[in-house]
């Protein structure tokens, strides 16, 4: 039975759900998404596999899920990105939110979201159980998908996207090349 950590408007741990009766109840809790780049400044998106409990067949970013307990939000973050794409690459924290969105079969995601980004530029061999497809798409291409076709991404994608287009602005510089 897996978990969530429940956490407070500040990310501090409340206690412990199980992960689909917190989703049932729309219950605050820790997650984070990861944001990978190349070297062409191109961001990777994952179409998600049709057979996920929600947002199945829809893009996103790299990957995203939820930390165990006893598990540090980063080691939970590199943890998900070498089970969903497989591989491996340092990251580094961008920003965290909050948001709460509720989906059709009557789930809700009421996520504090940790955001990380980082860089990788080889081969991807992705776990087809976990992920559809991918791609990499200039930040200009996702700006305008996200304007014309905003229904074939997930929910958390669409409040993530322009933040991380902040937050790298800021930063003058997408992440530190690797």
């Amino acid at each position: 039975m897996e978990q969530v950590i429940l956490v407070d408007e500040n990310d501090n741990e409340t206690g412990l759900m199980e992960k689909m009766q917190a989703h049932r109840e729309g219950k605050l809790h820790r997650a984070f998404s990861v944001f990978i780049f190349n070297n062409k400044d191109e961001m990777l998106l994952q179409q998600r596999a049709l057979n996920k409990y929600h947002s199945g067949g829809l893009w996103t970013n790299a990957c995203c899920s939820h930390p165990k307990p006893d598990e540090e939000v980063k080691d939970a973050a590199l943890r998900r990105l070498k089970e969903e794409l497989g591989f491996e690459t340092s990251i580094e924290k961008l920003f965290d939110f909050t948001y709460k969105t509720g989906f059709d079969n009557g789930l809700t995601e009421h996520e504090f979201d940790h955001v990380f980004a980082g860089v990788y530029n080889d081969e991807i061999n992705f776990n087809r159980t976990e992920v559809q497809d991918i791609c990499y798409r200039s930040m200009n291409e996702i700006e305008s998908s996200l304007q014309s076709h905003p229904q074939k991404f997930t929910a958390w994608f669409k409040i993530a996207f322009p933040l991380v287009q902040k937050a790298l602005a800021k930063t003058n510089a997408h992440v530190q090349k690797a």
